[in-house]
């Protein structure tokens, strides 16, 4: 979902029908110019009129349409957690973690089983498309703890892009390398989703990942929080996510 123009709240017609249900954005746009769309019980047929959701009346054919009600909640994933909205095989569940009001909430994206950190749940489709779809290259960073010592080689063959599964890829950004006796620490910031991408990455130079955790997701940052926490976003995260 994305704000129109200076007003943070509000939303382009077009969108609006399509994030409350009514049709897809390339529809919402012959809807509206059909004449079949009111706004506040005058007809617009313009598609980037804004609306504000909590104020204006949208009628589609004399149909009300009414505004959905999003929630996002950033919680901080613990090991040992399937990052699932349901699956029977799980014995835990991220959803586990949240209050029964918000069990209704998706996974944005996923972490491995394994893996700890910034896990973004919400009902917001538009959000959530947002940041996952590889053309948005939303980047991620992680803190890594490897076996062994990285080599200045090894971390230039990574930053580059290596071969994991048949594909290259893409270039990453690994900084605050520091090693600790048979162990290195350092975070890396990629913009795939690749299934256990990191840990396949580091695989391909000779290194097993110990541990590993997303510290951030695009404009979220993990802060804090220790594992198994959650939080509601303020509404300067939220707007911040809508501008993606």
């Amino acid at each position: 979902m994305r704000s129109s123009g200076k007003e943070p709240n509000k939303l382009r017609l077009q969108v609006f029908l399509s994030h409350n249900g009514v049709c897809s954005r390339r529809q919402a746009m012959d809807v509206i110019k059909q004449g079949r769309v009111k706004l506040n019980g005058q007809i617009c047929c313009e598609p980037s009129t804004p609306v504000n959701p909590g104020r204006d009346h949208v009628f589609v054919d004399g149909k009300r349409v009414q505004g959905k009600q999003y929630d996002y909640i950033v919680l901080n994933k613990p090991a040992e957690y399937t990052t699932t909205k349901s699956d029977r095989h799980a014995e835990k569940t991220v959803i586990d973690l949240l209050p029964g009001k918000y069990k209704h909430l998706s996974p944005v994206g996923r972490l491995d089983q394994d893996t700890e950190g910034l896990l973004l749940l919400t009902n917001d489709g538009d959000v959530a498309y947002r940041l996952t779809h590889p053309k948005f290259n939303i980047d991620k960073t992680y803190f890594v703890r490897i076996a062994g010592q990285l080599e200045g080689r090894d971390k230039q063959k990574l930053e580059k892009g290596i071969v994991i599964e048949g594909k290259k890829t893409a270039p990453c950004r690994i900084k605050d390398v520091k090693a600790c006796h048979d162990k290195t620490e350092l975070t890396i910031t990629i913009h795939e989703g690749r299934k256990r991408q990191i840990r396949l990455m580091f695989a391909a130079v000779g290194h097993k990942v110990i541990y590993l955790k997303r510290l951030s997701q695009g404009p979220l940052a993990l802060g804090a929080m220790n594992p198994g926490e959650w939080s509601l976003l303020s509404k300067k995260e939220i707007e911040r996510l809508k501008q993606i």
